[in-house]
């Protein structure tokens, strides 16, 4: 016991944020700042082809069905890393961290916005991760006790700003009948990332996303075998790529980056950067959905991106 808590004091003290006011000892490049930033902005790129992939796979799969099979499939891939490195059940003081995480992250968020891209485009669906930085870092200093600073939080706000500004614009200004749900979305994302977030700092980040995973298995085996005998299933090469990637690419690969990313250079910092995503899910969108892109998008790219880097060089 004494051995096992002296390792974890160390890997806690490893992915101190560099905000914090004792320089982090790095014991590996994953836990370093630029480390950090480059592995969060893998897992935007993979949140990024999320929305696109979605509408892909709901071709073939109804909006419970897709949810469900693909949190099966996540939680197959999570079990066999966790079995190949022989993993010990995480302790029990953090279950409760890890089933908000799946609670949010691998089932809130996947259904909430499956059933609003049912009636929304993907622009429109983009606002929900434009305004999920900013609710990242409110419900993070909440959670933490950690208070970014003033220059922080008004980059932050105008980021926020900015994306709102441009989807809004994207979708002609009407709220569709989606909008409740992509707000739901929002909420329970943001206090999933938060929770898994700080026990990236305590465990690997790809143990927290692999046991959130698998602690959710017997919900999404149950919605798999209910969903599916009521939605009728129609195979097409999109429907199973857009499957395998919102399954293996952003459930599983995303997370797993993300979290460790958040781990080694904060969460609140860390989510300034998916100010980025819903541009490049209008990227996504252009090229594999064909939606069309406005004048608007260089401006808002512009200013999203001095936005990020006044965020990632705001102290603490």
């Amino acid at each position: 016991m004494r051995a096992q808590s002296s390792a974890t004091a160390r890997t806690a003290k490893a992915v101190t944020p560099p905000h914090a006011p004792t320089p982090a000892r790095s014991s590996g490049p994953g836990t370093r700042p630029r480390s950090g930033t480059a592995l969060a902005l893998l897992g935007v790129f993979c949140f990024s082809l999320t929305f696109p992939s979605t509408v892909w796979g709901l071709e073939s799969f109804g909006p419970w069905s897709l949810v469900a099979v693909r949190g099966v499939l996540a939680a197959a891939v999570a079990a066999a890393f966790l079995l190949a490195q022989r993993v010990p059940l995480p302790e029990r003081r953090h279950w409760a961290g890890l089933a908000m995480v799946g609670g949010g992250v691998v089932i809130g968020f996947p259904l909430l916005t499956t059933l609003a891209l049912g009636t929304s485009s993907t622009a429109h669906a983009a606002v929900v991760v434009g305004l999920l930085p900013l609710t990242t870092a409110t419900l993070a200093a909440l959670r933490t006790g950690h208070r970014p600073s003033r220059v922080f939080w008004a980059a932050a706000v105008a980021g926020a700003a900015v994306v709102a500004a441009f989807t809004w614009q994207q979708s002609g200004g009407a709220l569709s009948a989606g909008d409740l749900y992509l707000f739901g979305a929002l909420l329970v994302c943001a206090a999933g990332y938060t929770e898994g977030g700080r026990l990236a700092a305590l465990m690997p980040g790809w143990q927290v996303v692999g046991w959130a995973l698998v602690l959710c298995l017997p919900v999404t085996v149950a919605g798999s075998v209910v969903a599916l005998s009521l939605e009728p299933v129609r195979w097409s090469p999109h429907g199973a790529v857009g499957l395998a990637w919102v399954a293996a690419g952003s459930t599983f690969l995303g997370l797993y980056v993300w979290y460790r990313g958040m781990a080694g250079i904060g969460v609140a910092r860390a989510s300034q950067l998916q100010l980025a995503q819903p541009l490049m899910t209008l990227v996504w969108s252009f090229w594999l959905l064909g939606e069309e892109l406005t004048w608007a998008a260089p401006l808002a790219a512009t200013g999203v991106l001095v936005c990020i880097a006044v965020t990632q060089r705001a102290r603490g």
